[in-house]
């Protein structure tokens, strides 16, 4: 079993999984908690944050809106208050793209 089999087995993810998925401290990820509310992190009996497959995919749509697109923290949380659904849209359509180009990249480097 590959390393992306035992992640889409796992329903809780740590604070240093979810920071080494994205690149960023953990610092990072602490501080997003607590600036966008639709992070919502179960917390054991340690303390420690235990964060979901939805809490995942949440940074995604951050992550994209904050350091792939540029737009401020603010400018980021009044777009997923007022349409999230949009942002999420987008989202999608730009990973599907990515996906597509990488595709493409490779049938070309095997024409090669």
């Amino acid at each position: 079993m590959n390393e992306q089999e035992k992640n889409t087995l796992k329903v809780y993810y740590s604070i240093g999984e979810v920071a080494d998925m994205f690149q960023v401290n953990a610092s990072l990820i602490r501080f997003w908690e607590k600036e966008f509310d639709i992070i919502k992190p179960h917390k054991n009996k340690k303390g420690n944050r235990q964060f979901t497959k939805a809490d995942i995919d949440n940074f995604h749509l951050i992550y994209h809106l904050v350091k792939e697109k540029g737009m401020t923290l603010k400018g980021a949380q009044m777009q997923l208050n007022e349409n999230k659904t949009v942002a999420e849209t987008n989202f999608e359509i730009v990973k599907r793209l990515q996906a597509i180009r990488d595709e493409l990249i490779q049938i070309k480097s095997q024409l090669s």
